[in-house]
């Protein structure tokens, strides 16, 4: 497992609301009740955030990470197995910054727990990079989790990045489908609380799944996604990303 790091490194800013004493305790569990008694007070925390606020001048600078694990393993998997980490950043449509990390996994696939196998080394990709971005896309939940802190929650609060995540599908929230209009957007629920949106990005395509993370309401989660949408299904800094991972992956054979 990747050993957990001071924010202080690779450019990470420290948490702008917490102080070191408070951060001490955002770490990676290794055991499946240590994470659930994490996740629960990050949830709880998180709810008291100040949400972020995007700059007004320039760019906004968009980050991503994904984790890409090795052709051919099926099941949940186990630990120590071999993960290649995609981090990209891009100003608009222009790649400003790109890492690739290649590392191992802490565990085995739960569903709710995705942290303890791919949370270290998504850190290590993000920690990678030479340029913080304003926002970070992760391949992961939000709050739409049964403890309310999906893993793009739990990174963002311990890089002390606002995230955003995007998914395939919802975890455990309801909603109805968007049109079959490229943009349509709509709410998912979780017990009555708005968590993210199913929005349509592409015309007639398969909606994603957006989630809000640190610091990241639903409607700036949507907002983000759709400002980073260049005709494509995936937002585009999660596309190279993805691209950036399965790269090195191959690169290995």
């Amino acid at each position: 497992m990747v050993p957990s790091r001071p924010h202080k490194e690779a450019g990470i800013p420290t948490h702008p609301a917490l102080d070191a004493a408070d951060l001490a305790w955002i770490v990676w569990p290794e055991t499946k009740a240590e994470m659930e008694q994490l996740q629960r007070r990050l949830a709880a925390t998180a709810a008291r955030e100040p949400p972020w606020v995007p700059p007004e001048a320039g760019e906004l600078t968009v980050g991503a990470v994904f984790c890409a694990h090795r052709r051919g393993g099926g099941g949940p998997g186990t630990a120590g197995e071999p993960a290649w980490i995609g981090a990209v950043v891009l100003r608009g449509d222009r790649l400003v910054a790109q890492a690739t990390v290649r590392t191992e996994t802490g565990g085995p696939y739960a569903p709710g727990l995705l942290g303890l196998r791919e949370g270290p080394a998504l850190e290590a990709g993000a920690r990678a990079l030479c340029l913080v971005p304003d926002v970070l896309l992760v391949d992961a939940t939000g709050r739409d989790h049964p403890r309310g802190c999906g893993l793009a929650l739990h990174l963002g609060a311990r890089l002390g990045i606002p995230t955003v995540g995007v998914t395939d599908r919802p975890l455990l929230a309801g909603g109805p489908e968007p049109e079959r209009r490229a943009g349509v957007a709509t709410e998912l629920r979780l017990e009555g609380d708005l968590v993210g949106y199913l929005l349509r990005s592409s015309a007639g395509g398969r909606p994603i799944t957006v989630h809000a993370a640190w610091r990241t309401t639903p409607e700036l989660a949507l907002s983000v996604v759709r400002a980073s949408l260049l005709g494509q299904r995936t937002p585009e800094a999660l596309r190279w990303a993805r691209s950036t991972a399965r790269a090195a992956r191959s690169r290995e054979g």
